[in-house]
């Protein structure tokens, strides 16, 4: 049984946008960092971005700097990827994941995080 949902994927043709839904069901979130990670077919699990539920700080990879932001609703339980221009690379299935007694500063390591969800594909293409 998850305790992190993910919702939001599909196919999309190429320069459409997504996003990305991640919603937490008894976590203590007051403690909790979130995060997105994609892994393609033959790919290592590759992080995206993660924010800190309580402080909302942000924390970015290379490539979704500046065109994917991540965001929260406290009121939700939820935590956002916005995706936009999106290319067939980034065709992957989409997790989102939780880190427990998160420090000041998110991360984006795969081997820290706690929680996983199962996942929800992206297909960009024509």
């Amino acid at each position: 049984q998850s305790q992190l949902v993910e919702s939001g994927g599909g196919r999309v043709q190429p320069g459409g946008s997504l996003r990305l839904a991640c919603v937490a069901r008894g976590l203590n979130l007051e403690h909790v960092s979130g995060g997105w990670f994609r892994q393609a077919p033959g790919m290592e699990r590759e992080g995206l971005s993660c924010i800190g539920f309580r402080t909302a700080w942000t924390r970015y990879a290379h490539s979704a700097a500046g065109r994917c932001p991540i965001s929260r609703d406290k009121a939700k339980d939820t935590v956002y990827l916005q995706m936009d221009n999106l290319k067939p690379a980034d065709s992957a299935v989409y997790y989102c994941a939780a880190k427990e007694r998160s420090l000041s500063q998110c991360s984006m390591d795969v081997s820290e995080m706690d929680y996983w969800g199962k996942g929800t594909p992206v297909t960009v293409s024509l």
